[in-house]
């Protein structure tokens, strides 16, 4: 389950429900930054009640915006992101465990290991609106439905993530569309000369010339992978090339790189090139 931060107050719960798969937490969170650690889970983070201005950060990428009553925040799990809000306010956090992501695959008779999540700032979807303000009102209801209601709509919450995890690309395909040599070469560059700072999704689709919503799937399709995991991959090769030149201390790399601390970039150097930065500077000393 995700650590709560100091300043989230738990109002309703499925703690005690015997949930599977599935875990929702009602929180009223104070104005200012509350950070929401990686975790094994999917996260959805449904905004409840009079709108805020609000920033956030997730995996290098940053998104400003009014978040507004029913607003959807999407985290793939194992990513960890900062959220900045003007005024206090309540959310629904929905956490979704892998395995009923599979599940849901196998149920629209897709390839599980084809379903990923990518990163969702102020997504509006009616049905997964509606799915999730049923599960409040099952956890705020002091005599819970049976257990097998519950495990309904974590089911179809699942079902919905993963219709919705291609969608996105299935439309701009349908209609032909993809990045021209001269808005691949733009971003490349771009992403590479602005690597030590954070990156919008905004500021890239401004470079291509596109919607944020157009440039996402034409990105992915482009670059074999998402806007964020092509960052970060940059941002690593960026920290592996700053090492191997022996001449900056590692606190100083990570910042050049764009990662927020050391233990970030560590964390991702590990994780994509199954190496330390001590291990790097060992083989090749």
């Amino acid at each position: 389950m995700d650590q709560l931060n100091s300043t989230a107050t738990m109002l309703f719960s499925s703690r005690d429900r015997g949930w599977t798969g599935l875990e929702a937490n009602f929180l009223h969170l104070q104005a200012g930054r509350t950070h929401v650690p990686g975790s094994q889970t999917h996260r959805l983070g449904i905004h409840f009640g009079r709108a805020v201005s609000a920033f956030c950060q997730c995996d290098g990428l940053q998104h400003r915006r009014r978040q507004k009553h029913g607003d959807i925040d999407v985290v793939p799990a194992e990513l960890d992101g900062w959220w900045e809000d003007d005024r206090d306010c309540t959310i629904l956090r929905l956490n979704i465990h892998p395995e009923l992501l599979q599940s849901a695959a196998l149920t629209l008779g897709r390839n599980p290991d084809t379903v990923s999540l990518t990163p969702k700032f102020q997504l509006r979807d009616a049905r997964l609106e509606s799915i999730a303000w049923a599960i409040k009102t099952e956890i705020e209801a002091p005599v819970p439905s049976d257990r097998t209601y519950a495990e309904a709509l974590g089911l179809a919450l699942a079902i919905r993530l993963v219709e919705g995890s291609g969608q996105e690309a299935a439309d701009i395909t349908a209609t032909g569309a993809v990045l021209t040599n001269r808005q691949k070469r733009c971003l490349a560059e771009f992403i590479e000369e602005h690597i030590d700072r954070s990156l919008s999704l905004a500021d890239l689709a401004e470079v291509a010339g596109l919607s944020v919503s157009h440039l996402k799937p034409l990105f992915r399709a482009a670059f074999a992978m998402p806007v964020h995991q092509y960052v970060l991959a940059r941002r690593v090769e960026r920290a592996r090339l700053l090492i191997l030149s022996g001449d900056m201390p590692l606190a100083q790399i990570a910042s050049a790189s764009g990662f927020a601390h050391q233990s970030h970039m560590t964390h991702w150097m590990r994780r994509i090139l199954g190496l330390t930065p001590g291990m790097i500077n060992r083989l090749h000393s």
